[in-house]
């Protein structure tokens, strides 16, 4: 009896490691999957290359680890060592090789073969111990592998809550990835002192413990560091002084200063410099404002700069929908000087949500609107694409008041010509009487778009009580709707929720566009 109710407790303990190591092999991937959107705009392409590789190197795990049966507690502690430590440290080195080289689809590769080898070998390791351990005889072994199986899955489960729930909003990224590393050690380390030592020499049992020690000091120590780690390779992906980095649930905001110049970054991606942003949010804001326009909505924009314009009319009402509130929270701090305050001026509405999904529920009671400001950054990824797809355009109609107006931001005219020209042919295709694209110089973007849709007959111009600009006149936005030979109006195939075509545009840029 006692025999049998060791071994019962020898087999609950190994499913309760089972289940930590299956949860944090799980958070690995999906720190990767978080990383890889961070950093490459990951959209179904990098996420199906992370999903199924993981899923193919979990069998090829599994071979390679056969002829290593013959020591099943050894290799079991070797692999679970090597797995915290590459888990745990795979963010911060494709982090840091984006930051140096520009490019980290290789280690993103690499990492998740890696992952799903160490991860693959588990199983048969396990079956191989409990066999050797006569925990289970041929009678048992299918039952106790469903229970094994049971236990991977239901670590995988808690796994999959614990990155989006608890680690990636309290840890972030990097230290998120090591603590699940640690994690994943420090249950290996139970496992080696708890319930293998007795099949374990002497010898070997003190070298897998140091090893386990050893890689469990490496991710204290990424741990502690890691900010420090990031900040450095951070500053290389920047020209200027970094002032403001955070990342926020969503996006990972970082905010330059050189001077007299800031910038505001999301994910990499320049969303304004104070030399030229005039130009920008001029020529988005007041074209779409008729003559009789009281009340704008704006779809993004969460850097306050287009309220600001927005707030030198005295009588519009405001409503924006941004849904980062980090992104807020840094347009009413670290970039206020910038929005003069906007953002927490009591006439624009913020409302913190998707928005999309705030469309499509009817979000402010169904109001409509005299104008739509479509701020948003480059749909470089399939989640961005969502709203610039002629799904989300039919929704932003409906929310306008007869004879009104709406303007989208439409990457650059000349750089990503099809994107410019597709944003059009979707506006048309959602259902715009008239759409007017233009184009105006930004130093730092260069050339830019906009696609203005309103109804048929619209004319490109401003109202007569708009206030004095530094950079846009009636003869500057004449000139803007003009086009060169070399890049005049193309007709797309819209891009839309099924077929997002705009992302495949913006990744081919100029020199293969129209392909």
């Amino acid at each position: 009896m006692p025999d049998l109710e060791l071994s019962r407790v020898w087999r609950w303990l190994l499913l309760v490691s089972v289940a930590i190591c299956a949860a944090s092999g799980l958070v690995y991937e999906l720190a990767l999957i978080s990383l890889s959107t961070t950093l490459n705009g990951g959209g179904i392409v990098e996420t199906s290359l992370i999903v199924a590789g993981y899923v193919a190197a979990l069998g090829l795990g599994a071979l390679l680890v056969k002829p290593f049966l013959r020591w099943p507690a050894q290799t079991f502690l070797g692999v679970e060592t090597l797995l915290g430590l590459v888990g745990g440290t795979s963010a911060i080195v494709l982090y840091v090789t984006f930051a140096v080289i520009g490019q980290s689809l290789w280690v993103l590769v690499l990492a998740t073969a890696a992952i799903g080898i160490l991860v693959g070998a588990e199983l048969p390791l396990l079956m191989t111990m409990i066999q050797r351990g006569r925990l289970a005889d041929a009678r048992t072994t299918g039952s106790l592998v469903a229970t094994l199986n049971a236990a991977d899955y239901l670590g995988a489960l808690i796994g999959g809550l614990a990155w989006p729930f608890i680690l990636l909003p309290w840890l972030g990224m990097m230290r998120g990835a090591a603590a699940a590393g640690m994690i994943n050690l420090v249950a290996a380390l139970f496992v080696g002192c708890v319930l293998l030592r007795h099949l374990l020499p002497r010898m070997h049992f003190l070298v897998s413990v140091v090893a386990l020690l050893l890689a469990m000091c490496v991710l204290a120590t990424l741990l502690i560091r890691s900010d420090g780690i990031v900040t450095t390779a951070r500053q290389q992906l920047y020209s200027d002084p970094v002032i403001y980095a955070h990342q926020s649930d969503y996006q990972d905001i970082v905010v330059t200063q050189r001077g007299g110049d800031r910038r505001l970054y999301l994910n990499g991606g320049l969303q304004y410099s104070t030399r030229d942003e005039h130009r920008y949010t001029e020529s988005l804001v007041y074209p779409v404002l008729s003559e009789s326009a009281e009340s704008v909505l704006i779809v993004g924009g969460g850097d306050g700069l287009a309220a600001r314009e927005l707030l030198r009319f005295p009588d519009l009402s405001i409503t924006q929908v941004e849904l980062d509130p980090e992104v807020i929270e840094v347009a009413n701090t670290v970039l206020r000087e910038d929005n003069g305050g906007a953002m927490e001026d009591p006439r624009v509405r913020v409302i913190t949500d998707d928005a999309f999904t705030w469309l499509r529920s009817g979000g402010a009671g169904g109001t409509r609107y005299d104008a739509i400001i479509i701020d948003l950054p480059d749909p470089d990824n399939d989640t961005m694409a969502r709203l610039y797809s002629e799904e989300f355009y039919v929704l932003a109609l409906a929310r306008l008041n007869d004879g009104g107006r709406m303007v989208v931001q439409a990457s650059s005219a000349y750089t990503t010509p099809d994107v410019f020209w597709r944003v059009g042919s979707t506006l048309s295709s959602a259902g715009c009487g008239g759409v007017i694209a233009y184009h105006v110089h930004v130093p730092t973007f260069g050339d830019w778009g906009f696609q203005l849709c309103g109804p048929a007959g619209m004319e490109l111009g401003l109202r007569g009580d708009t206030p004095e600009l530094t950079f846009l006149d009636d003869g500057v936005l004449a000139a803007a709707a003009v086009f060169g030979l070399d890049n005049q109006p193309r007709d797309l195939p819209p891009s839309t929720l099924d077929h997002p075509r705009v992302v495949d545009d913006l990744r081919r840029g100029y020199r293969q566009a129209g392909e």
